[in-house]
């Protein structure tokens, strides 16, 4: 069986990373996107990543522009965008597809291991969250509209 551990993807620089790098950490990947109206969660993943980072977790984000075009930016703007909104400083990975044929295989394998309401694999909309424990196995699917600072006691509960 795959883990998340078997995916790479590149980061905004362009930089190629294995996620085995973030091997032993609890992750929170999320599809994200600038122009959405759940883009303010930006700052509500970057204080759950301050709070926890030294306990050993890790905010991984993909930016998406499946959703109504909410993502247009280029890589470039994208960093800035976020650095000067939100001052965000866990790693942002280049744009990605999460849904279709063109899906990120990091995505589907993250659909697959947790399925959406009543097993849908399809991502719905931006700021989908899953929640990965500390051996890379996905725990939890949250909802767009399950806000970052909901999610420290499932968190805390794996690191």
């Amino acid at each position: 069986m795959a883990s998340v551990y078997d995916f790479e993807a590149a980061r905004l620089s362009g930089e190629a990373t294995p996620l085995k790098a973030y091997e032993g950490k609890v992750m929170l990947i999320v599809n994200t996107a600038s122009k959405c109206g759940f883009t303010p969660q930006y700052a509500g993943l970057e204080r759950l990543y301050k709070l926890y980072a030294d306990k050993g977790l890790v905010v991984l984000g993909f930016p998406c522009n499946q959703f109504g075009h909410q993502e247009p930016g280029s890589e470039d703007e994208i960093a800035e965008f976020c650095q000067l909104n939100y001052g965000v400083s866990f790693p942002m990975f280049a744009k990605v597809d999460v849904n279709g044929d063109d899906a990120h295989p990091l995505f589907r394998h993250l659909k697959a291991e947790a399925p959406g309401l009543l097993g849908s694999k399809s991502i719905k909309w931006n700021f989908t969250k899953f929640l990965v424990d500390k051996q890379g196995r996905v725990v939890k699917r949250f909802a767009p509209n399950d806000a970052p600072e909901k999610l420290g006691p499932e968190i805390e509960a794996l690191l």
